[in-house]
């Protein structure tokens, strides 16, 4: 599969401070490695919808991630997957009437163009699911062989519930419990809150014949009517979710790479378990570090497809809003916090650029050199973008003098798109 194309990433002169993060799985700060080379993996879209803000707001949060690396000369993989094959896929393409692989085409499409857009660097590595497929089955054929995975019978139906094939493949986790991996080590969480998001996020606690109830499926038998794979020996069917990403970043990085990311709703029980995975695999971490993004919201309320109250980029960009408004909006909130979209927050963004872009043709070299530090400054510090902001903010609102008045519009500009991509030309 392939990704969108690359914008042109200006090179800056000089060295940015050490990037500090917060790592999710330490719940504190963290330095990652900074010499040679940095590997990322972000947990992509599953494409029955457009994207929304809580998708913008991750993928810029991971942009200005890869950004800083760039800045500091390191040599980045980058790698995204497309959960191209999954229950609510499915499910939206029965009810609207359209071929799930032409739903997932056209939302994958869209996506691509939104990240244009946004001037989001595209990951080194796309990886769609469906292609992924003939990687993850000899994967879980081994955790079988090795009994660190288990079928589970089938069941006849009963009122309301639909029969359920033998077969099915589950994960062990007590199983494959090592000094790489244990239940809980990624999300701190304890088993009553896994139990909870496992039952909201995909999972499904109560299947009978589990050997523990937050067990996670690795591969699903064929049903009747539903898309179906050669698994060799596993029979006809399709993986589960946590393992695709965890095979796909073992494909593409090292073992362990330095950054695991996404919403903050993955957490548990996705970064879980594609963890648990990879660790069950070789007896690797996963990833060196892990990273979260807040929730987004509209106007106090969850912003979810199930509720309808999504605020899209597209429909904002075929209105003829500047992208990087939006993209000023996203960066104006730290990454790791909880936020709702507003009119008012998008009308702020508009005034900000303008006053940024009004400012611009006036800037000398020596502000232009102060504002790099301050920029690089700021996003060291866990990528700090209000910081940043706040920064542009405080130039524009000075009044250049002399004959300098200019000379610094170049660095400027290239300062900016660099460090937070944002484009003021």
């Amino acid at each position: 599969m392939h990704a969108w194309s690359a914008p042109r990433v200006p090179t800056l002169d000089g060295a940015p401070p050490a990037l500090r993060i917060h790592d999710s799985a330490l719940r504190g700060t963290a330095v990652p490695a900074a010499e040679g080379s940095a590997g990322l993996y972000v947990c992509g879209i599953t494409p029955y919808d457009a994207t929304h803000m809580g998708h913008a707001a991750t993928y810029v949060a991971f942009d200005l991630l890869h950004r800083q690396w760039l800045d500091a000369g390191l040599e980045v993989t980058y790698v995204q997957n497309v959960t191209d094959i999954d229950d609510p896929l499915l499910e939206r393409a029965h009810a609207t009437g359209v071929d799930w692989r032409a739903l997932a085409a056209e939302q994958t499409d869209l996506f691509r163009a939104d990240m244009t857009a946004l001037n989001v660097v595209p990951p080194t590595f796309y990886v769609g699911a469906v292609e992924s497929i003939e990687w993850i089955v000899p994967v879980v054929e081994d955790l079988l062989a090795r009994d660190l995975a288990y079928r589970v019978p089938g069941r006849p139906g009963g009122p309301g519930e639909a029969a359920e094939p033998d077969g099915d493949v589950y994960f062990d986790a007590a199983a494959a419990a090592s000094k790489a991996w244990a239940l809980g080590e990624v999300s701190g969480y304890d088993r009553d809150a896994m139990l909870g998001f496992f039952a909201e996020r995909g999972g499904d606690p109560e299947r009978p014949g589990k050997r523990d109830a937050l067990d996670p499926l690795l591969w699903r038998v064929a049903r009747d009517g539903e898309p179906r794979w050669d698994g060799d020996s596993l029979g006809n069917g399709r993986p589960g979710w946590h393992i695709e990403c965890s095979v796909i970043a073992r494909r593409f990085l090292p073992a362990p790479f330095t950054v695991q990311g996404g919403g903050s709703d993955l957490i548990f029980p996705h970064h879980e378990f594609s963890a648990g995975h990879a660790a069950a695999c070789d007896g690797h971490r996963l990833a060196e570090h892990f990273m979260h993004t807040g929730m987004v919201g509209l106007d106090g309320e969850k912003m979810s497809k199930s509720r309808g109250n999504l605020v899209l980029v597209s429909r904002l960009r075929h209105a003829g809003e500047d992208p990087m408004a939006v993209r000023a909006v996203l960066l104006g909130q730290h990454y790791r916090t909880d936020w709702f979209w507003t009119d008012d927050l998008l009308e702020q963004a508009r005034r900000r650029l303008a006053a940024w872009r009004a400012r611009l043709a006036t800037a000398t070299l020596d502000e232009g050199t102060e504002l790099v530090a301050s920029l690089r400054e700021r996003l060291a510090d866990d990528l700090d973008a209000p910081g940043a902001l706040a920064a542009l903010d405080a130039w524009a609102a000075t009044t250049p003098s002399g004959d300098a008045a200019g000379s610094g519009a170049q660095l400027v500009a290239a300062a900016t798109d660099a460090l937070l991509g944002l484009r003021l030309v």
